[in-house]
């Protein structure tokens, strides 16, 4: 056995490899790991190098595009019911509802939940979301997003969000979230 202190500094190492890298042409290295012409391929396959369009740029352009695919239900205390219907702009590059785009719909449901509970003098923000991708919903899938309570105290609000099929109520994706609430600081 060796000393530890002494091992060769030719171990392979993982390599960073950055979004500028992608960006630009692979060059060869002869000490390259064998993986990197893989993941490359699949930066590349996801668009990481493609530039954003013009119109995408604009200030919290996420919000805008989630909006058009979240219609309200039912609002009552303690309780959101949403409905969204999974279109190309929101899917992965396997075609299913993409994870990003999950959370952030769970994230807008739990704080509109429990916006039903906490009054107008706190502020409520996002401290926790955990998410469990179960399945994938695929392009047209109608799912029924419903946000409830868990509990509710004087500092803090935890929700569950489920996202099922409507047709058949499997359950797709779930979210649990820890809402802070916060007395409104006057300045």
């Amino acid at each position: 056995m060796g000393n530890p202190s002494s091992a060769s500094t030719d171990s392979q190492e993982p390599q960073v490899i950055s979004c500028s890298d992608a960006a630009t042409t692979a060059k060869s290295d002869d000490r390259s790991p064998p993986y990197k012409p893989n993941v490359m391929r699949f930066l590349e396959g996801v668009g990481i190098s493609t530039p954003i369009a013009e119109n995408y740029s604009s200030e919290d352009f996420y919000s805008d595009l989630l909006c058009n695919h979240l219609k309200v239900g039912t609002v009552r205390r303690g309780h959101v019911t949403c409905f969204t219907t999974v279109k190309p702009t929101i899917t992965n590059a396997l075609g299913g509802l993409h994870g990003g785009a999950v959370a952030a719909i769970a994230e807008r449901v739990a704080i509109a939940t429990a916006r039903t509970v906490v009054g107008e003098d706190k502020d409520i923000f996002l401290g926790e979301l955990a998410m469990s991708y179960l399945s994938s919903a695929t392009i047209d899938a109608e799912l029924i997003v419903d946000g409830s309570v868990v509990k509710s105290g004087r500092n803090l609000t935890v929700i569950e969000v489920g996202f099922r099929m409507r047709k058949t109520g499997k359950l797709f994706y779930s979210s649990r979230a820890t809402i802070y609430n916060a007395p409104i600081s006057k300045l």
